[in-house]
């Protein structure tokens, strides 16, 4: 009679602590690797380098600490990445977009559509991939790389293998895109350095993949490559809304039984942190420091992503995660380019200076 159940606490913090400090770890170390030089000049940001780790530690020391560390590392995978996308939106104010003009924003609306349009007809029409992974590669590719697919994994509810191969696949050729976006600005026929900045943070996959291929060609097109980028991440609060929609259409009509798409309620909060950003009524080191913490909340969700991920089932995905972002690449640049031209003339008929 005396052996009366204990613990029974509704925030057992003692089995999150484990697993809790084991993410903030890797992403610690995660974050002091981003600040090498050799590292950063490579667009190899914090969020990249956790889930490098974190698949490396998964796929070795882990399995032995797993027993007491799972329950930290989900909550970091789930609950602190739904936080941190909420608080991603003081990185966002409406004024950016007048920054960038109403041609930016159509084109940031065209590209990203289309790309994820394009990759969801490749990825499942052309190689018969599964939906998850196609519908990641499609997110990361169209919108913010990493942090794309994090926010939409809540969404498509994929699983953790599926969402490591997306991330692999936009990290991959977003950091090939450093490389090459300057070798593009010194062949293609003359073009100001603001507009091909627009072209720059319209098209490539990563924040700090943009911030680099943007200063490798000049001043102008590095601060219009960002503006244009944070542009595109502030669609996918909209983005994440709509997917979440259709999925839930999808599902409630098809006859096999699926789990119900549970409504993204953290993209309106993130929309609505955007908003309260853009009245400027925190002081600037205040939300210096909620976007330090915003980095390492999403910094431990990807090192417990990285953590869960075993180098079997990346195997098992094979080449085509490779091929689709391939092709998906060839597009950002080609006919990402082409809708830049287009929405430009168009605007500028519309309205001449």
């Amino acid at each position: 009679m005396a052996d009366i159940s204990v613990s029974k606490t509704p925030f057992p913090f003692h089995h999150w602590l484990p697993g809790l400090l084991l993410t903030a770890a890797i992403a610690g170390c995660a974050a002091l690797l981003a600040q090498q030089p050799w590292l950063a000049g490579a667009g190899f940001g914090a969020l990249t380098l956790a889930i490098i780790l974190g698949i490396l530690l998964g796929n070795s020391l882990y399995p032995r600490l797993a027993s007491q560390c799972d329950s930290g590392v989900l909550l970091a995978k789930q609950r602190l990445l739904r936080l941190g996308i909420i608080l991603y939106g003081f990185r966002i104010t409406l004024q950016q977009i007048g920054d960038v003009g109403l041609s930016g924003v159509l084109i940031d609306v065209l590209v990203l559509s289309s790309t994820f349009m394009l990759t969801c007809f490749l990825g499942i029409r052309l190689l018969k991939m599964d939906r998850e992974t196609v519908w990641l590669i499609g997110a990361g590719s169209s919108i913010c790389g990493a942090a794309a697919v994090l926010a939409s994994e809540p969404i498509i509810k994929a699983e953790p293998s599926k969402v490591a191969v997306a991330v692999a696949t936009v990290v991959l050729f977003g950091t090939l895109g450093i490389l090459l976006y300057p070798v593009i600005w010194t062949l293609i026929p003359p073009v100001s350095e603001a507009h091909f900045g627009i072209y720059t943070g319209s098209t490539l996959h990563e924040v700090a993949q943009v911030v680099a291929a943007g200063h490798a060609i000049g001043a102008d097109a590095e601060n219009n490559a960002v503006i244009a980028k944070m542009l595109r991440v502030m669609m996918l609060a909209p983005f994440l809304l709509v997917l979440g929609s259709w999925l839930r259409r999808q599902r409630s009509h098809s006859s096999t039984r699926s789990q119900p798409v549970a409504f993204p309620w953290f993209a309106l909060l993130f929309i609505g942190v955007a908003l309260f950003n853009s009245l400027h009524l925190l002081p600037a080191n205040v939300v210096g420091g909620i976007n330090q913490l915003t980095n390492l909340m999403l910094a431990m969700a990807m090192a417990a992503l990285g953590l869960t991920t075993r180098f079997s089932a990346l195997k098992q995905a094979g080449v085509k995660p490779l091929l689709l972002g391939s092709m998906v690449f060839i597009w950002l640049i080609i006919g990402g380019g082409a809708l830049n031209v287009l929405v430009q003339h168009f605007m500028a008929q519309v309205h001449p200076l």
